[in-house]
């Protein structure tokens, strides 16, 4: 991709035109467009793919009360616990959502141009900014139903009377591809009559319609707000959605795709280190097409590890999990994998689909529930179908298929070091850090299943625990802090370098990565069994010449033919360069 000699307001007409072909002035659109970024209409516009992270790089992914202190800000404690807990292991902090909101935990937008006053100020966040990337969510599909666009469409005057879709009951919308299984339609009590508006999430969460630009120029000065007070990566949350046309799934339609290159070439040219990263919780296949031809976004999510992984661990067989692997297209210069294995939301299945058999998935939702998980649905068709498995992935992996056992520390560390080793840029749920379970009480309180997975904790509490060094908690952000500063001094953990697959049997998962440079290479394998199985060297690619050791632990191989030794779920890192 590279624009030499091109100006901004020229590469945005273009995209505008595939967008909105004659519906709208396209001319007067671009330079307003570029005014409410702060760009001038003929800045030039230079680009070519770089990558924007290194094997130094890992995220983490939070909400801004995740850690809370009582009579401080809860972003003032959230940096307070991420300096003393993971300074020097990583480089950025995803904070989920901290605007105010009436619903979903912060995905219901009353306020794009403010931070929720129970989470602190902007000068909060811009402290972070100061340590950290920080990704802040562009939760561009819909806002609301309390933000005053909403309000303005119910009293018809104002602006936002236009930014909503209008349809009648009637409305075949059958073929509608969604992740809910709530009516589309809300009907609504208007000045004039009852009207009824798209909701794909919620009947709180209104649906945007960016087929009139008036909406899309909101959001060009949204990401300029949130550019000047320091943001430098964006999560385009259910941006699959964005668009809807009658008669088509709405879902992934060619004016999403644009309108994704559109606000690349928007943010890039206010300053080309800000990150796109795209939430496609979809069929592997496509959220794979956010890519573009390394045009679109930076980052896609691997959305179909979660639940890959969780059937390798539960099943103790990683034939699925390497089918995957070797079918993954490396990522272009200047993209790159966001690799996650928990988040705020739930383990998705439709990443799943046509990866697991129906028997498979059954088999993981079975065990889930009896780990104390729920399970969420979504419509299509006139029929519901699993769509995320709910559950703290510490309790996911407390046993495997056939129950709990004594392995839940090891395994849950197998499942991160796997990650951790995968080309692709590592995130690691802060819950999961702190080895936290199913907040029990927080779902029966809210009755939100998600709530299962978004454990609020007490600074203090959390202090404690990691003081006490046989609390699970303490053990196992001890470990992953050892894992994240291993990792970032390898060359052949770049995001972008070379990644092979191995072929070791169902009980041994494993793949090869080579730095750029070829000077280093790491071979990752992992017991994925609760029993110990041997790992013989010769079934290897290591070359004569050179001296190899385990990164994790620092054991140095005397022989090519020396046999290995794996407990249940270990992990070791075989290197050409020591620690």
């Amino acid at each position: 991709m590279k624009n030499d000699g091109q100006q901004v307001a020229e590469q945005v007409i273009e995209h505008l035109q595939r967008i909105y072909a004659d519906t709208v002035n396209i001319d007067e659109l671009a330079k307003a467009l570029c005014a409410a970024m702060g760009l001038e209409s003929d800045q030039p516009l230079q680009r070519s793919p770089r990558n924007l992270w290194t094997q130094a790089d890992a995220w983490v992914i939070c909400y801004g009360d995740s850690v809370s202190r009582p009579g401080e800000a809860p972003l003032t404690t959230l940096k307070d616990v991420l300096d003393e807990q993971l300074a020097g292991v990583v480089s950025g902090v995803h904070i989920l959502p901290f605007f105010p909101y009436s619903s979903d935990h912060g995905f219901a937008v009353k306020d794009y141009t403010a931070v929720d006053p129970k989470l602190g100020r902007w000068e909060d966040v811009s402290a972070l900014t100061g340590s950290y990337r920080v990704m802040a969510d562009l939760v561009i599909n819909h806002c609301s139903s309390e933000h005053p666009w909403f309000q303005a469409f119910v009293a018809e005057q104002g602006v936002g009377q236009d930014y909503f879709h209008v349809l009648t009951p009637d409305v075949d919308l059958d073929g509608v591809v969604r992740p809910r299984t709530s009516p589309l339609l809300r009907a609504t009590r208007r000045t004039s009559g009852e009207a009824y508006v798209w909701c794909t999430f919620s009947h709180d969460q209104i649906d945007l319609n960016f087929a009139n630009p008036a909406v899309l120029l909101e959001f060009a000065g949204i990401l300029r707000l949130m550019l000047d007070r320091g943001i430098r990566a964006f999560r385009l949350d259910a941006v699959a959605f964005l668009w809807k046309e009658l008669g088509t799934p709405c879902i992934n339609l060619p004016q999403t795709h644009e309108m994704v290159r559109l606000l690349r070439t928007l943010v890039e040219a206010v300053d080309p280190h800000t990150i796109l990263v795209t939430e496609t919780n979809i069929p592997n296949r496509e959220n794979l097409s956010y890519f573009g031809n390394g045009n679109e976004a930076h980052i896609v999510y691997n959305f179909s590890l979660p639940p890959l992984l969780l059937h390798t661990l539960l099943s103790g067989h990683c034939g699925h999990l390497k089918t995957w692997l070797m079918s993954m297209p490396p990522a272009q210069t200047g993209t790159c994998f966001l690799n996650f294995i928990a988040s705020h939301d739930g383990i998705g299945l439709r990443p799943a689909e046509g990866l697991l058999s129906d028997t498979e998935t059954a088999d993981l939702i079975q065990t889930s529930l009896r780990s104390g998980g729920q399970v969420s649905w979504r419509s299509l068709g006139g029929e519901s179908r699993p769509y995320e498995i709910n559950i703290a992935l510490w309790d996911a992996l407390q046993g495997t298929h056939q129950g709990p056992d004594q392995w839940q520390i090891e395994r849950f560390l197998c499942a991160h070091a796997i990650m951790l080793g995968l080309e692709g840029l590592p995130a690691l749920y802060l819950n999961s850090v702190f080895a936290t379970a199913n907040d029990q009480e927080r779902f029966e309180r809210t009755g939100k299943n998600r709530s299962l997975n978004r454990h609020q904790w007490d600074a203090d509490e959390l202090r404690q625990r990691l003081a006490d060094p046989q609390d699970p908690t303490a053990i196992v952000s001890a470990r992953l802090r050892e894992l994240l500063a291993v990792r970032r001094q390898q060359a052949a953990f770049h995001p972008n370098a070379t990644q092979f697959t191995l072929h070791l049997g169902e009980a041994l998962f494993g793949f090869w990565r080579q730095s750029m440079d070829r000077q280093q290479s790491i071979f990752c394998i992992s017991n994925v069994t609760d029993q110990a199985v041997t790992l013989r060297l010769d079934q290897l690619n290591l070359t004569l010449t050179d001296d190899w050791h385990n990164l994790i632990g620092g054991r140095q191989y005397g022989s090519l033919t020396d046999v290995v030794d794996l407990a249940p779920y270990e992990t070791v890192w075989i290197s050409n360069r020591p620690r």
